[in-house]
């Protein structure tokens, strides 16, 4: 059985392919289309290396407090793999250093040297983490704004189309199609950026979360080993 297509039929088609809309475009969804392209692609480039960078964090972390719950001398374990760049081993290595300070004096301020060693191990966290999470406000823009750019490439589109219908006072599809087709196309383009920086942002956010707390019971630890050892020195 033979199909018969009319002749303008797949001409027709090949008119709404992605580039065709694209390039069929008024200059102003062009533009829209082209910033939203753009913004998916950095968006992707951010989860590659932020998800990266978050396990490499978090995995490496997590083995250095093994390792220094592991070992016999803090000083020793300090001097071997204190000046480590990640996470934990700046905490661990803030700690040590402000106890170093504090106690190389004649008389030591017990008080003032917990306050300072808990405040130096929680400004060592909230560095790392604003360190770590530096991009994902990017994430958060490109969720909330790039549906609403998207939307207004649609509404200037289907404006284009309610003008060429005006124009050539004809109402048929094959007016009126491509106006549409290069709106809604502008839509797809926006949750296309949009659905993938929401989801990471999301996960990231989580994944941001739990090293703080990791984090933070780490630095809550040592500092109570810490101030074992001082009251041991009265």
């Amino acid at each position: 059985m033979t199909l018969n297509l009319p002749a303008g039929a797949i001409t027709d088609a090949a008119t709404i392919s992605p580039l065709a809309l694209f390039l069929q475009a008024d200059i102003v969804v062009k533009g829209v289309m082209l910033g939203l392209l753009l913004a998916s692609i950095w968006t992707w480039a951010i989860i590659i290396s932020f998800s990266v960078s978050l396990r490499k964090a978090s995995k490496e972390s997590r083995k250095f407090e093994a390792d220094f719950w592991k070992a016999e001398d803090i000083d020793r374990f300090y001097e071997a793999r204190g000046k480590a760049e990640f996470p934990a081993a700046k905490v661990m290595a803030a700690g040590v250093t402000e106890w170093r300070r504090s106690t190389a004096q004649k008389v030591i301020d017990r008080d003032g040297t917990r306050d300072r060693l808990g405040t130096s191990m929680s400004s060592v966290i909230a560095s790392e983490v604003d360190r770590l999470s530096d991009r994902l406000n990017i994430l958060a823009t490109v969720a909330s704004a790039a549906p609403f750019i998207g939307l207004f490439g649609t509404v200037w589109g289907i404006m284009r189309a309610f003008t060429s219908i005006a124009a050539e006072q004809n109402s048929s599809l094959a007016v009126v199609a491509p106006g549409i087709a290069e709106a809604l196309f502008a839509t797809a383009i926006g949750l296309f950026a949009a659905i993938p920086a929401l989801i990471a942002y999301n996960r990231f956010s989580h994944g941001i979360n739990r090293l703080e707390a990791g984090l933070t019971r780490f630095a809550d630890s040592f500092y109570s080993t810490l101030s074992r050892e001082l009251e041991a020195q009265r």
